[in-house]
């Protein structure tokens, strides 16, 4: 069996082997058994149509919607939540710790976006020539979620911005990852 340039077996070696073995059976049946595995093994190497696999470019509005949609499954609980206001109350306080919830959301995105390899997600047209779209989009739209909903719902006052801002903060966590989420795994 010739090997492929790494030195693994590939379906395309199997093939070939089975092509050569057809060539020199002599019976009808054991032929059409061989032909069998051939047909078997073409589909095998066949590229299915699947969600995952795709390579994702830009951040339009279908990602909008998407990354929307995972925002708003993932964070209805923080917008009824009383304890939101009391972790934002409380960073507010503590403004080493309101950064880094800041950063830590921003490195979940990161790495469920470009790390965690759920699909193959290509920077295009960085905003600056080095921040990602999709970055953007994804935290953007968390955020806004977070704010309009908390707002509208009643759960913060903006008459204390900064734990308005926590709290607005704490709900845009879980947000942020329904929102990377959700636009990456319907493809």
């Amino acid at each position: 069996m010739s090997d492929s340039d790494d030195g693994e077996p590939t379906v395309e070696d199997l093939i070939e082997e089975l092509e050569t073995l057809e060539e020199v059976v002599d019976d009808t049946d054991e032929r059409r058994k061989v032909r069998g595995a051939m047909r078997t093994a073409r589909e095998l190497a066949a590229p299915k149509p699947s969600v995952f696999g795709k390579v994702v470019r830009g951040f339009d509005r279908g990602d909008i919607a998407e990354a929307f949609l995972g925002s708003v499954l993932f964070g209805i609980p923080m917008l009824v939540e009383g304890g939101t206001t009391e972790v934002g109350a409380y960073l507010s306080s503590h403004p080493a710790y309101l950064a880094g919830t800041a950063v830590a959301t921003i490195l979940l995105v990161v790495g469920i976006v470009y790390v965690a390899d759920f699909q193959d997600v290509r920077v295009h047209r960085p905003f600056l020539g080095v921040v990602p779209r999709r970055l953007v989009g994804v935290l953007g739209v968390a955020v806004l979620t977070a704010v309009v909903g908390l707002t509208a719902w009643g759960r913060i006052d903006w008459a204390d911005p900064a734990v308005a801002l926590g709290s607005a903060l704490v709900a845009a966590v879980p947000m942020a990852v329904g929102a990377a989420l959700g636009d990456l795994l319907p493809g």
